[in-house]
């Protein structure tokens, strides 16, 4: 579940649904933006934003980060056994 915000100017935050409609999507948007910018005016290396940012999506999400890791792993996996370095179980 997601984590409520402490900021005031930030939306609470109740629940890990999907966002379904346009307007929550444009507030999502509209938030990761002002999160950018500022970053920028407080001279943050690009690279860094998105690493925190990606970090947090992660965190937001509950075995994403495992979903994700398993999905790299299979395919590794197929690649070694295409090239005949793996075999099949």
């Amino acid at each position: 579940m997601a984590q409520p915000s402490s900021d005031p100017t930030l939306p609470h935050v109740t629940s890990s649904e999907p966002v379904t409609d346009d307007t929550s999507w444009r507030e999502v948007v509209q938030l990761l933006r002002r999160s950018a910018q500022l970053a920028a005016r407080r001279g943050m290396a690009s690279d860094r934003f998105m690493e925190e940012a990606w970090a947090a999506c992660l965190d937001a999400r509950p075995g994403l980060r495992e979903e994700l890791e398993d999905k790299e792993l299979r395919a590794q996996l197929k690649k070694l056994r295409r090239r005949g370095l793996v075999g099949r179980a």
